[in-house]
């Protein structure tokens, strides 16, 4: 079952003028498929669930999925920076040759969320449900069987992971990036566990049932902002003053805070349970794993990487060097940084068709 929406005009201008600030690529598209009869993990089931995705492109290219992060949507893809350096002529994802598909996850953006009625009733998702409804999308919502691309980005690459290991003949080439294939654990899981507990922990949280949204959510979303993100030389450069750096945060703490404290512990906390590790043997298409050399939350000095990827033959990582231009975590958002090395990938890898 497919929902379609129309875009407001707000929205297309946006869009629009996202595309012309460095490509001319087509419009994105926004649609719904209902999931029938879905099984979570825990045995839980929903009789109809809502997923929502954004296309680029015409139907008849070539597919690719591209994954966003936690507490994203596929809006946060179509910015100058990520769409804008990849979707326009000429470019590594070029939407002229590329189907680009943008879901939105399971718990995020326009697909079936806690706040959508069930509120701290609702399954308790991680990233093999997301997997799955991501997959049953593009299967049964969209009527693929091959894709030529999963590219994702934070819990985006994690995704792309586990779709590397749970349908391994699905896609040519995987590009994981601002991600690790292990376990979810070290300074990663303990900031992602104290930033749900900031909120849980929280009276007015109420277990969920709520009236008015928790303080501490827009606090703790902001003090995890900047601890994981943002990169060391970039931070420095930035705010080499206490009185610079009072303003980064006061403008923070300016922004509107997340929408729902549910939807957001729901996001987080879903990926507990992540760990690929026994099965990346199993990966067949070609890997380029992408990370930074200041990312917060995947730091290359555990060796975690290295280790992991003596698992995958012909596996490459492609490191970007920290400089105050690089944003940690939050540098593979921007694609300037790596679209060459996308670029190769897709010219040197050999299609297998479905």
């Amino acid at each position: 079952m497919r929902i379609r929406h129309c875009l407001t005009l707000a929205t297309i201008l946006t869009l629009t003028s996202w595309a012309a600030g460095a490509a001319d690529y087509p419009t994105p598209k926004e649609d719904a498929w209902v999931a029938p009869s879905f099984r979570f993990h825990t045995g839980e089931t929903l009789p109809n669930l809502k997923l929502a995705y954004t296309t680029v492109g015409n139907p008849s290219g070539e597919p690719v999925l591209v994954l966003h992060g936690t507490a994203g949507s596929a809006a946060q893809m179509l910015n100058p920076g990520f769409a804008g350096e990849l979707f326009g002529p000429g470019q590594p994802l070029d939407a002229q040759k590329y189907f680009i598909i943008l879901p939105d996850a399971l718990g995020a953006g326009k697909s079936a969320r806690p706040s959508d009625g069930l509120r701290a009733g609702f399954p308790k998702y991680d990233y093999d449900d997301m997997v799955l409804a991501q997959y049953r999308l593009v299967t049964e919502g969209l009527g693929l069987h091959h894709l030529r691309l999963v590219i994702g980005n934070s819990m985006g690459g994690m995704q792309a992971w586990d779709w590397g290991v749970s349908y391994p003949d699905f896609m040519d080439a995987l590009v994981p990036m601002a991600s690790q294939p292990a376990a979810m654990s070290q300074r990663n899981w303990i900031l992602r566990r104290m930033l749900v507990e900031s909120v849980r922990r929280d009276p007015a949280y109420d277990n969920g049932n709520y009236t008015t949204q928790p303080p501490a959510l827009g606090v703790a979303n902001v003090f995890f902002g900047f601890a994981t993100s943002g990169g060391t030389l970039a931070y420095a450069n930035q705010a080499p003053t206490s009185a610079l750096a009072d303003k980064m945060v006061d403008a923070a703490l300016a922004a509107p805070p997340p929408p729902d404290a549910n939807n957001f512990i729901f996001q987080w906390e879903s990926s507990r349970d992540f760990d690929p590790t026994a099965k990346l043997a199993d990966i067949k298409a070609r890997v380029l794993a992408i990370n930074s050399a200041d990312d917060e939350r995947n730091p290359p000095e555990t060796g975690v990487m290295d280790r992991a990827l003596q698992h995958i033959p012909g596996a490459k990582l492609y490191l970007i060097p920290a400089s105050t231009e690089t944003r940690g975590h939050g540098t593979t958002g921007m694609a300037k940084f790596w679209k060459d090395q996308l670029k190769i990938l897709l010219d040197t890898t050999p299609k297998r068709g479905a």
